[in-house]
């Protein structure tokens, strides 16, 4: 927080004592939350494709939706299409949302638990595949490349049974030595697995990094156990407690910068090191 409060900004034409350019147009965003989001989607989406333009392989399927009114500078007037069609419409978005879940679910490789994937990058990477795209922003909008940062994601345990704090607790291990190979820093963060957010705790904790290891507690052997459950585990097993929801829960690593040769999760999925699988154990 000092290192944050420390911080300055001023346009860079201030930086450089310039005369400053002319301002860009004011942009009027629309109202948003949850409930508009999904009554007014189809303008929110309108208002939005204004600000990305179509790449060479967008073409096909931007001409398609100027053909129904959705597109920037367009109006589709849902609200106004007889009670058949909006249901027709309703249907479709519900089922592709469903292939969108089911491509994060199974996306990438299954290690011990973990979903192994690369589902983030640039419009060369996406290459027109929708589905991919769709599934890398749901999954986490804004994440990086893989050479950038890796992220397992896991919604089960070891055995492929999905985690749920209300009803076991859980330890998720790294051997001597087998933490995260990364040249930057790694991390494992707890979401609430209804809502993908951070979970409110007593201890103000959302997630375990590599900086925490000094404060850590460490096996004889030089393992790392981290415990993950709704209570505290007592007070010699605290400083690795990441406390989880009393419900589903929703674990994401971040291996920043991860390492290309081995031990490495790179290539993703193929990599020589796994990450290890979450251990359940009874309340």
């Amino acid at each position: 927080m000092a290192v944050q409060a420390g911080y300055k900004m001023q346009p860079l034409s201030a930086y450089l004592r310039q005369q400053p350019p002319s301002a860009a147009a004011a942009v009027a965003f629309p109202p948003i939350n949850k409930p508009l989001a999904r009554s007014n989607f189809f303008e929110f989406l309108d208002f939005a494709l204004q600000f990305a333009p179509p790449t060479a392989n967008e073409a096909e399927i931007r001409a398609d939706l100027a053909r129904i009114g959705v597109g920037a500078g367009k109006t589709f007037a849902f609200k106004n299409l007889p009670p058949e069609l909006k249901q027709e419409i309703v249907a479709g978005m519900q089922e592709g949302q469903s292939k969108v879940a089911d491509a994060v679910a199974t996306a990438g490789t299954n290690i011990n638990g973990w979903r192994v994937s690369a589902l983030l990058g640039d419009a060369a990477f996406f290459d027109g595949n929708w589905l991919r795209r769709a599934a890398g922003a749901q999954a986490g909008i804004y994440g990086n490349s893989e050479v950038e940062a890796t992220y397992p994601i896991t919604r089960a345990d070891a055995d492929g049974q999905p985690l749920d704090g209300s009803k076991n607790k859980y330890t998720l291990t790294f051997g001597a030595g087998e933490t995260p190979p990364v040249n930057a820093f790694w991390s494992v963060t707890m979401y609430d697995g209804k809502t993908q957010l951070l979970i409110q705790n007593p201890i103000n904790r959302y997630l375990i990094n590599s900086p925490m290891i000094p404060t850590l507690t460490k096996g004889a052997d030089g393992s790392l156990t981290l415990y993950i459950q709704n209570k505290s585990p007592g007070a010699d097993k605290e400083a690795n407690w990441l406390p989880a929801p009393d419900g589903p829960i929703y674990l994401v690593m971040r291996l920043y910068w991860p390492k290309d040769t081995p031990p490495a999760i790179l290539p993703v999925g193929q990599g020589t090191w796994r990450p290890p699988g979450i251990r359940r154990l009874p309340l």
